[in-house]
């Protein structure tokens, strides 16, 4: 009788091992499916990323390589004066492109002693304003208030990775995009052409800058 009992006990202590030992297996397998499915997620996520992140830095080579040399297209002006006035430079006293038809922003010249704000505007703002970011050594885009919505985010997102660059809309704009520097001038059919980033490159603080190193913020807007 005793026996048959340790029997039995023996019996039960060895399905309790085998029901554990299964119990781990079963574990391991899950923790390998588990760590399977991670790692193919991760894999999964890490190819398109390393991918965008190789394409961003050809593109920035690219950029880099357009900026390197005068941009094709771009206007330059001699800018004769810079001095600080109170009041609203007269029609045609600033230095401009001339046009046939239409309007384009100054390129320079006398100015507001109050810089404007570099950043993104949904409203014109004053050009004696705007002249003063471009002697700091903002890159002004303008463009026509009728341009589509994607363009106008497009270009949100180079001001966000471009402190030294002004945004506005810009009222009977002889092109649809206008980029301005001081002294230098280049008008656009798109924001999708690839010149309007080789002159960001080239001129946001670049060598045509009056006072490089001062700032497009502290004024006003924004």
């Amino acid at each position: 009788m005793g026996a048959t009992k340790r029997d039995r006990r023996d019996e039960r202590r060895e399905r309790l091992a085998e029901l554990q030992a299964a119990q781990r297996r079963a574990e391991r397998r899950r923790s390998r499916v588990i760590w399977t499915a991670v790692i193919v997620a991760v894999v999964a996520l890490a190819v398109p990323v390393t991918l965008v992140l190789a394409d961003a830095e050809r593109r920035n080579g690219e950029v880099a390589a357009a900026a390197s040399e005068p941009i094709e297209g771009e206007q330059v002006v001699e800018v004769p004066s810079a001095a600080h006035v109170t009041t609203d430079v007269p029609d045609g006293a600033a230095p401009t492109v001339a046009v046939a038809e239409g309007r384009l922003p100054p390129l320079g010249g006398d100015h507001d002693p109050t810089v404007q704000n570099c950043g993104v505007y949904v409203e014109p703002v004053r050009d004696e304003n705007a002249v003063h970011s471009l002697e700091h050594g903002a890159v002004w885009i303008t463009y026509r208030p009728d341009i589509d919505a994607g363009q106008v985010q497009r270009l949100g997102e180079l001001a966000a990775a471009e402190p030294y660059l002004l945004v506005s809309p810009y009222e009977d704009l002889t092109a649809p995009v206008v980029a301005t520097a001081w002294g230098v001038q280049l008008e656009l059919d798109s924001v999708a052409d690839e010149r309007l980033e080789a002159f960001i490159e080239r001129y946001a603080q670049g060598e045509q800058t009056p006072e490089p190193g001062a700032p497009c913020s502290g004024g006003i807007g924004g």
